[in-house]
């Protein structure tokens, strides 16, 4: 493997706390746990650099106690980073109440990850056997939207991977329009591929148990998931996503890529937590025990 994956989304902070109910309009609960935990696209990050991949986090971060907590969580998974913190604000976080229910309630206050300005992004320069990761995330932030839509369109041939995510609705068509054409592998869920009406010639469209769906230039492969136990499935997707990259990296086919993200994406949801990727035994021992 001598690509590497080149995310250039957010990581952020989440603050996750587990109450009974969400609090009425000026009240309070109290949260029967709390956590403080890199989440956004380290998610995606450490499943690829579990399963082997090199690793550069292109996007920004911020100078303070989230920026530092992302940084050591990043460097424990081995992932690069490609600028150094920014000076003016730390990194984002993101309050998390999940209730008795399991059902998850955000707020979102960005900050350096959502200032990744063109200067600073031009900076990195991926080569022809790299994969580029691009987060629909990045859309929503004006600064990150205007330096991405002037670059990938200047590299030199490198795989651009394009996760749409749930907020690919609030993306202006024209700027969609305009991503689109420059990408090379569409992975997303069958509701954002709904909202995205055509799909590229290479796309996998993910759909939780069932596995996923191969399209590769008007054919459509299946590819079944694996029966597990589910516990949670905070970050299956961000899982699903950075094995498939990393298989891609080593030369596989997009079918064979899909497996072993089916096979991950199937042993994360059997923990608690978001960044719940396996490693590379893990998955090789689950793809082989499953006719």
């Amino acid at each position: 493997m001598t690509g590497r994956l080149v995310h250039t989304g957010q990581v952020v902070v989440d603050l996750v706390m587990a109450v009974p109910a969400l609090p009425p309009r000026g009240g309070d609960v109290l949260a029967s746990s709390t956590n403080l935990v890199p989440g956004g696209g380290f998610n995606v990050m450490a499943a690829a650099a579990r399963s082997g991949a090199r690793v550069l986090y292109a996007g920004s971060h911020g100078t303070g106690g989230f920026g530092d907590l992302a940084r050591a969580a990043l460097a424990a998974e081995g992932v690069e980073l490609a600028h150094p913190p920014t000076s003016e604000v730390d990194t984002g976080v993101v309050v998390v109440l999940v209730d008795a229910s399991g059902e998850r309630t955000f707020a979102t206050g960005t900050g350096a990850e959502g200032r990744l300005h063109a200067e600073l992004l031009g900076r990195v320069t991926p080569k022809t056997d790299d994969v580029v990761y691009v987060s629909g995330y990045s859309w929503v932030h004006e600064i990150n939207r205007g330096a991405l839509l002037e670059w990938l369109p200047r590299l030199p041939g490198s795989t651009i991977l394009f996760d749409p995510g749930p907020l690919i609705g609030d993306i202006d068509p024209g700027d969609l329009h305009d991503l689109l054409s420059t990408i090379d592998i569409v992975s997303c869920t069958a509701r954002e591929a709904e909202v995205l009406g055509e799909l590229p010639p290479v796309a996998v469209v993910r759909e939780g148990a069932k596995g996923c769906r191969v399209h590769e230039n008007g054919r459509i492969t299946d590819v079944p998931g694996f029966p597990v136990d589910v516990v949670d499935t905070t970050g299956a997707g961000d899982t699903h996503c950075g094995v498939l990259a990393a298989e891609l990296l080593r030369g596989s086919t997009l079918r064979d890529a899909a497996v072993r993200a089916n096979a991950a994406a199937a042993l994360s949801v059997t923990r608690r937590g978001p960044a719940t990727a396996p490693g590379r035994e893990e998955i090789d021992q689950l793809v082989e025990a499953t006719p």
